[in-house]
């Protein structure tokens, strides 16, 4: 049997059930009354008989003479109304059952329109909830790209999800081939680069001990912003292809801060800029302690660079049970609100960018705390200075 069928049927049953109570009804209230005038007629009979015995033949003939008589012509019979008496007078107490035949039928009707009202939501929320769950699962990438099809008043939702998914299955797997082709790419070019900027440094090792000249350190600053492109290409290579592999340990925050601080130990000195890292006390989050160092460091280097000699890179932390935050600021100009949007696009360098980067830090620090279920954010503070604020979720 189909589903439009059984709803068909889970409609019809309240109606059927209040057909058959009015059939019912009707037939015991004509029972009813077919007995009450036959006992009231006997009854009345009776008492003509035991004050006037004699005249039983005059009582027989006039009850055959009643029986004769068509139905109009006793309903519009009111003879007994010129000695003053009315139906009223005439009338006793009905039967129990006569009165509470409706109360039961009402109740009978009711308790089947309410059933079937419960049995067609609870139905309808089950379809729902088949319908939420096959989503869900979608979503969590457990769900099967099957259906079982029902027909039902839910079909045409249940089709367009379908087809919905079904499209979104087919958008997905053209995105991941073509985002792997896209890491292949670029994990190809950055290995094509490393072997021409390797035999270049060699080159210009051999050139500087043989004869001075003075474009040998720009060429070799150049050599080293491309060997650095290249190390920056491969490890998007690998995060595009989800080959990046992280850890998922214990990390305590003031560690990885002091660590990263200590990597940039050698520029801060030579920019006269100090780290401050207070102690806030033992905070954790589950993720890989060399990563979260090398995103630091991104982050402290690009505030190193836009304060002033004598500044001052401060870094704050903190936790609650939902997650981790950090917070590292400078105490310069902030950031230009035309470079906000951007500021952790690849490859983005702002209008106010220092040094020679090639506008990839930011872009990668991004990256590393959103594969450990991470957030990062750039705002400028009131009081002046940019501030980048970092949120490590524990789930």
């Amino acid at each position: 049997m189909s589903e439009r069928k059984k709803q068909g049927i889970l409609l019809l049953f309240p109606v059927a059930v209040l057909l058959l109570g009015i059939i019912f009804t009707t037939t015991l209230f004509y029972h009813t009354y077919r007995q009450t005038a036959y006992q009231h007629i006997s009854a009345f009979c009776e008492i003509i008989m035991k004050n006037s015995p004699e005249a039983e033949p005059q009582l027989l003939s006039s009850l055959k003479e009643y029986h004769s008589l068509a139905e109009p012509e006793i309903t519009r019979n009111n003879y007994l109304g010129k000695y003053g008496y009315r139906a009223g007078e005439f009338c006793k107490e009905l039967p129990t059952y006569t009165l509470l035949l409706p109360a039961m039928l009402f109740l009978i009707v009711s308790g089947a329109f309410a059933l079937a009202a419960w049995l067609f939501r609870r139905r309808s929320q089950k379809r729902i909830a088949d319908l939420t769950e096959y989503l869900e699962q979608i979503n969590t990438g457990t769900g099967k790209t099957l259906m079982q099809m029902q027909e039902d008043d839910f079909s045409r939702l249940q089709d367009e999800i379908y087809k919905t998914v079904t499209a979104l299955y087919q958008t997905r797997e053209a995105a991941v081939s073509a985002r792997k082709n896209f890491a292949e790419n670029l994990a190809n070019i950055a290995h094509q680069l490393k072997t021409p900027i390797t035999a270049a440094f060699l080159s210009l090792q051999l050139m500087k001990k043989e004869t001075v000249n003075e474009y040998a350190n720009q060429t070799e600053k150049q050599l080293d912003r491309l060997n650095r492109l290249e190390e920056s290409l491969l490890m998007l290579s690998k995060i595009d292809a989800g080959t990046l592999l992280l850890k998922h340990e214990r990390v305590d925050l003031y560690t990885a801060l002091n660590l990263a601080a200590e990597n940039l130990y050698d520029i801060l000195r030579e920019n006269h800029i100090s780290i401050e890292i207070p102690e806030n006390g033992c905070i954790e989050f589950f993720g890989d302690l060399e990563w979260t160092m090398e995103a630091f460091i991104n982050l402290m280097k690009n505030c190193m660079e836009h304060s002033k000699p004598g500044g001052i890179v401060h870094c704050d932390y903190a936790g609650n049970p939902l997650y981790a935050e950090i917070q590292i600021w400078d105490d310069g100009t902030g950031f230009d609100a035309e470079d906000l949007p951007h500021l952790f696009d690849r490859f983005y360098r702002g209008r106010r960018a220092a040094g020679n980067g090639i506008g990839i830090g930011l872009a990668l620090a991004r990256s590393i705390f959103e594969l450990q279920n991470g957030t990062i954010a750039a705002y400028n503070r009131r009081n002046g200075g940019a501030c980048f604020e970092i949120r490590l979720y524990s789930h």
